[in-house]
């Protein structure tokens, strides 16, 4: 659903292709996907991103892999943060294909496209490391993306 009162400065991202994509994500990994976009800020992108990860609880599931995309649309600038189980599984690359996945759309202005195939791409590498079980998996974060500061 739409949200008439979203900023301005959101108009580049479409809320209903990102919760698509993290549920699609979501359903070939015990993995969890959380998507923040904060407005412009002063200073360090990384530190508000951990803030972020903090209070989402992202560090809280049960096989610790939960992994946090951090967007400023404005300053176009990203951060992913994943919980320990994720670098323990996946390793470096995890974060260099995602990342790279990204960038490349976020450079153009294709904020939503970006982030949808980053979304894409750290579901597949979750899937392997992460696979998806019926019988115990258990949406253990919520899909909705946040628009808190940090």
């Amino acid at each position: 659903m739409k949200n008439p009162f979203r900023p301005k400065w959101l108009v580049r991202i479409d809320e209903d292709t990102i919760r698509r994509a993290i549920a699609e994500a979501e359903r070939r990994t015990s993995g969890e996907i959380r998507v923040s976009i904060s407005r412009y800020f002063w200073g360090p992108v990384r530190p508000v991103a951990e803030r972020a990860f903090r209070r989402l609880r992202m560090a809280e599931t049960r096989n610790r892999n939960g992994i946090l995309f951090f967007l400023v649309p404005s300053r176009r600038r990203f951060v992913i943060l994943g919980d320990e189980g994720i670098h323990a599984q996946a390793g470096p690359s995890f974060w260099t294909e995602t990342a790279a996945a990204l960038s490349g759309r976020f450079r153009k202005g294709e904020f939503t496209e970006g982030l949808a195939a980053g979304i894409r791409t750290a579901g597949e590498i979750l899937a392997a490391h992460f696979p998806y079980n019926r019988a115990t998996d258990v949406n253990e974060l919520s899909d909705e993306i946040d628009f808190g500061k940090g």
